[in-house]
């Protein structure tokens, strides 16, 4: 088997339980060939050498704040061919100020109306055969539902539909993505929005999507 490296990032809120959730993935990784660093500093984005060495970014941050220089090593290594993956607030929610990053990853949090909820995750039928969610349909869940601000340049794979409640300002379902792929220059991203809590990346379905997504992701 081919080694390839992978570096997980994981700081910024505790509430995502960073370190838990992505001590998940560590085995699936280094079972498929992944040597794997680990960071609690977004300096590493500044490394310009380990950086294009990497294939893969597992990214795990919520919220926080990102310097110039380090989005810049970022989106350099992403544009030169290293994936980056993640789930919920760990991708989608990560450095609200910062519009390089979110151009980067092409969608961000905006709410998760009603908390916990029920609420299904359905695949785009177009999209049935991508390998990120072929021979799946749907995920029924029972955790936040993100609402999501997103552009025309990815490609959503699932979505999830928010109703309109009694006493909800808006008048309408609103459909939201909730995973897709994104391709910047030679790299790749994955984004899954599932995964509040960490039992919740124990969903089979979910587990299989976001382990497809990290392969999918990588160079």
């Amino acid at each position: 088997m081919t080694s390839r490296n992978a570096l997980i990032v994981r700081g910024g809120w505790s509430g995502h339980s960073p370190v838990e959730a992505t001590d998940r993935f560590l085995p699936f990784l280094e079972e498929s060939g992944f040597r794997v660093t680990v960071s609690d500093s977004l300096d590493v984005y500044t490394d310009a050498d380990l950086m294009a060495g990497t294939d893969l970014i597992l990214q795990c941050w919520t919220m926080g704040t990102i310097t110039a220089e380090q989005v810049a090593g970022l989106r350099g290594a992403v544009q030169a061919g290293t994936g980056l993956a993640g789930w919920h607030g760990g991708i989608a929610d990560s450095f609200r100020d910062n519009s390089d990053y979110l151009h980067l990853v092409g969608g961000q949090f905006a709410c998760h109306p009603g908390g916990f909820v029920d609420h299904t995750v359905e695949v785009v039928p177009e999209q049935a055969a991508h390998p990120i969610v072929a021979e799946l349909t749907s995920v029924a869940l029972h955790t936040e539902q993100y609402w999501v601000l997103a552009d025309g340049h990815n490609q959503v794979l699932a979505t999830t539909t928010l109703p309109s409640r009694e006493g909800d300002p808006w008048a309408d379902p609103v459909v939201s993505p909730a995973v897709w792929t994104r391709q910047w220059g030679e790299g790749r991203i994955f984004v899954c929005t599932v995964g509040h809590q960490p039992q919740d990346l124990d969903v089979p379905a979910v587990r299989d999507v976001v382990e497809r997504g990290l392969t999918w992701a990588s160079r």
